[in-house]
């Protein structure tokens, strides 16, 4: 066994109700707390960025492609699917998933209430697990082998409104000159949380706002596109588009479309960081504290190691292992805590929230081993680092004085 492991190991056994001894507990419980705090912050953050841009990307994906126009309107100018980049996507090595999509406004009218609501028309090509997590009653539109399907799949907030569920039939009114009307089928109903979706999106079939707008099968609103990697989005899958795309093409990016929330989550991010910083600093000037207090009470044992001829590094790594065993089991018990606190919330939602102002009705838990593993490294790394100051006084002792110390 390394010699001045030993020596570590045994510093403070015999001297249980010393006050280095209280200190100690108090640095460990510091450390403990700290590390705990921080994989806490960071679960729910990530868990906040990823269902966030979870619920933005299932209504829109990562990017839209429409047709160059002056119109600002939810009257869409119709774009041909029978063009190369929706043809041949798969070739594109960024692009995951492309679709087509159309909206048109209309108005959904019971015998008591009438509301205005954008109907998303989305054809077969749309992949319906992206957005199976958000459907809380019944299931995703069911498409006919001929025609257009009558489904319909609402909001929870737009059902408890008009009084509707799953298997009701309502009137859709389409604002246009002149007017039309279809009667359609409630064959879900979705929550995201998030109000600018909740509040004005009905899902339906693209066919239906073909028909509706006289538009033939091979027109479309736009394409929605979804990256393979969406921190590449600007890097890499952007240009990629940019240099398939038609000239009378325009791409819109979700960072862009919804600036709001992206800033939003970056701030998140910034306050994250800067609460890691301030929980680093105090839990390193616990061990600086914990260090030298343990050195002064022992000047005799140093004095007594240099008379025998011990360096002052050799010293000083008794001391730096002995913090390290601190640090050590003041990390064990922080991940105990943290990802202990983690599971609960993660498997019972203990602590919830309300949708209106958090797009979710619980703290959200992700679990990102990677961000996890390095939250312990570097807290080790900094407290580690730090150990050196305070073993320099060590140093600056002579065998003398410390042996005559009292």
């Amino acid at each position: 066994m390394n010699f001045y492991y030993f020596v570590a190991k045994k510093l403070g056994q015999s001297q249980k109700k010393s006050f280095s001894s209280i200190v100690t507990r108090i640095a460990v419980a510091s450390i403990a707390l700290g590390l705990a705090t921080i994989l806490v912050a960071y679960g729910i953050l990530e868990g906040f960025q990823s269902q966030v841009q979870a619920r933005l990307f299932s209504f829109s994906g990562h990017m839209h492609i429409t047709k160059h126009s002056l119109n600002n309107s939810y009257e869409e100018t119709p774009l041909s699917i029978n063009t190369e980049i929706y043809k041949n996507h798969q070739a594109l090595s960024q692009v995951k998933h492309l679709y087509a999509y159309a909206q048109k406004a209309g108005i959904l009218k019971t015998n008591e209430e009438v509301l205005g609501v954008i109907i998303k028309g989305l054809g077969k090509d749309y992949n319906a697990s992206l957005f199976q997590k958000n459907i809380i009653k019944g299931d995703f539109i069911k498409y006919p082998n001929k025609g257009y399907s009558n489904d319909l799949l609402i909001s929870k907030k737009i059902a408890d409104k008009l009084k509707l569920t799953v298997g009701d039939s309502i009137v859709v009114f389409f604002i246009q000159d002149p007017p039309r009307l279809r009667k359609l089928h409630i064959r879900g109903v979705y929550q995201t949380g998030m109000e600018e979706f909740d509040n004005n999106i009905v899902l339906g079939d693209i066919g239906l706002v073909r028909r509706i707008n006289d538009w033939a099968d091979t027109l479309a609103g736009g394409y929605e596109v979804w990256a393979k990697d969406f921190e590449k989005l600007e890097s890499e899958a952007v240009p990629e588009l940019l240099n398939a795309m038609r000239y009378d093409m325009r791409l819109e990016v979700i960072t862009d479309r919804h600036l709001d929330i992206f800033d939003w989550l970056k701030l998140l991010g910034k306050n994250v960081g800067i609460f890691l910083t301030l929980i680093l600093i105090v839990a390193g000037f616990n061990m600086v504290s914990i260090l030298l207090i343990m050195i002064m009470e022992r000047v005799q044992m140093v004095g007594i190691l240099k008379a025998l001829g011990a360096t002052n590094w050799q010293i000083r790594k008794i001391f730096i292992y002995k913090g390290l065993l601190l640090t050590a089991k003041g990390m064990g018990l922080g991940n105990l805590i943290g990802l202990g606190f983690c599971m609960l919330q993660y498997y019972f939602k203990i602590i919830p929230l309300d949708p209106e102002n958090y797009y979710m009705s619980s703290v959200p838990i992700d679990w990102n081993w990677t961000m996890i593993l390095f939250m312990n490294l570097l807290t080790l790394g900094v407290i580690a680092v730090v150990l050196l100051l305070p073993t320099f006084i060590i140093t600056r002792i002579k065998p003398v004085t410390a042996i005559k110390f009292d």
